[in-house]
Formats: C-alpha cells, structure tokens, sequence
C-alpha cells in the first residue's frame, strides 16, 4: 500500500498548500464579517462539524500506516478533542447565562 504522503508529487503538494491557503483566507473574511453576537451560536452549532473531524481523526489513527500515521493520528485525536470539549463549555456557559435564578431575577 502507498502512502498518500510519498505518493503526492511535487505539483500535487503545491496545489494542495494553494487550496489549504485560500481555504484559510476566506474562513477569515467570512468569519469576521460576522456580528459579534452570533459568533457563539456559529461555534456552537460548528461542533457538529468538529465532531465528524474527530471520527476522520480516529480512522487516521487506526489506520495502518506505519508509526508517522499512527502518531499524526493520535495527535489530530487529541486536538480535535480539545476543540470539540472546548466548543461544548462555551456552548453550555453561553446557555446558562440564560437561565433565571430563583426569585425570578436574572
């Protein structure tokens, strides 16, 4: 079996790293044209998103592909689990500012 990595060729690589650039170019303009209020909700519901990056995570780790691919693997578990956890605490901190206190007061 090939490895993708020894398998990209020169060209394949550059138009790889073009795409991954402008990927991270128009996430920054679409994400600061947003208002400041829906920034929460956004997150909120791009746990989702995250969540179906952890389970790429853990195939890629499970994978056999050698040492490289197993310890990339464990690494993008790790920080994918971080992102999905972090999301969720901000989730349930933005919702308790919502709810009322006993006596009716907020």
């Amino acid at each position: 079996m090939t490895h993708l990595f020894l398998a990209m060729t020169l060209s394949d690589l550059s138009i790889a790293l073009f795409v991954f650039g402008l990927a991270i170019f128009v996430g920054f303009e679409v994400i600061s044209k947003v208002p400041q209020m829906l920034h929460t909700p956004l997150m909120s519901g791009s746990n989702a998103i995250s969540g179906i990056t952890l389970i790429g995570a853990l195939v890629i780790a499970g994978r056999e592909g050698g040492a490289l691919g197993a310890w990339i693997g464990l690494a993008a578990v790790i920080f994918a689990t971080i992102n999905v956890m972090g999301g969720f605490l901000v989730t349930d901190r933005m919702l308790r500012m919502f709810h009322q206190k006993p006596g009716g007061r907020q």
